[in-house]
């Protein structure tokens, strides 16, 4: 007598489908992803790189717009020797802030994040208090703070 256990045709084939289903939902959702994004890539243009991708975008433009600066206090006679300062000023940053975005990445976009959130803590509690100073319904007899009330009648 052998020890193996007979196969059951029909909970093979159960198996089979609900494997084939969940591959078929896993393909619909991917499918609908991606016409999401294609969507927003439309609407909106290119999503914004990481942190760091913004970061290098911004040194290289102020490095381009400090290099392209023409000093008029400066003159003619100092121009060139000027410029070839800011260029070497400008390398040596883009030197020290490279190797701080390669190593970091992940940093930048934590920052970016808590300062998405401080500026949303910032948003709330401004919009509150604006709302307490808009209100206007405060009757004569409320306290509208620890100031003293004088009578000047």
């Amino acid at each position: 007598m052998s020890e193996e256990r007979p196969t059951n045709d029909a909970s093979e084939a159960a198996d089979d489908a609900r494997v084939s289903d969940a591959d078929a939902w896993a393909t619909a959702c991917a499918e609908d992803l991606e016409a999401e994004k294609a969507r927003r890539r439309t609407q909106y243009g290119p999503p914004a790189g990481s942190a760091a991708e913004e970061l290098r975008k911004l040194v290289d433009a102020v490095a381009d717009k400090l290099s392209g600066i023409q000093s008029p206090l400066l003159g003619a006679v100092a121009g060139p020797a000027a410029q070839q300062v800011v260029r070497q000023v400008v390398q040596q940053a883009k030197n020290a802030v490279e190797p701080v975005i390669e190593r970091n990445p992940d940093v930048f976009d934590h920052l970016a994040a808590a300062g998405s959130e401080l500026l949303a803590a910032y948003r709330s509690a401004v919009q509150a208090q604006e709302t307490r100073w808009t209100a206007g319904d405060h009757d004569k007899g409320d306290d509208p703070g620890p100031g003293e009330r004088i009578d000047l009648d």
